[in-house]
């Protein structure tokens, strides 16, 4: 793979007092929606139409950047550990209910021979 070197930005690109571009809003946006369907304890409590300068943009992109990612990190945790509980749970579930069945199958079969 060809790598592309990218030189840094000037010192003037980013300006924390700086009025919010479009480009920026509707990165906010987005942003917010994706926050809205995380779970709630992982949901910021920013009210984005607040947001107004690139400092705060800058501030907010993080906080949902890393609680998305937490909330993904607790996820696949959880996955894994109850990966392997739930297929054999689900087996021996599946393993009763047929056993019961043959029971019910042996008694029917028993009680009806017997009855004159």
């Amino acid at each position: 793979m060809t790598l592309i070197h990218v030189g840094r930005p000037p010192q003037s690109a980013y300006d924390p007092d700086r009025p919010i571009s479009s480009l920026l809003r509707t990165q906010i946006e987005h942003l917010y929606e994706a926050e809205k369907r995380l779970p709630s304890r992982y949901q910021t409590a920013v009210y984005v139409n607040a947001i107004k300068t690139e400092g705060e943009a800058a501030n907010y992109i993080r906080e949902v950047t890393e609680a998305i990612h937490s909330a993904h990190q607790d996820a696949a945790r959880v996955r894994r550990t109850s990966k392997g509980k739930r297929g054999l749970e689900i087996a021996a579930v599946a393993d009763e209910r047929s056993e019961r069945k043959r029971t019910r199958a042996i008694k029917k079969k028993r009680g009806s021979s017997r009855r004159p």
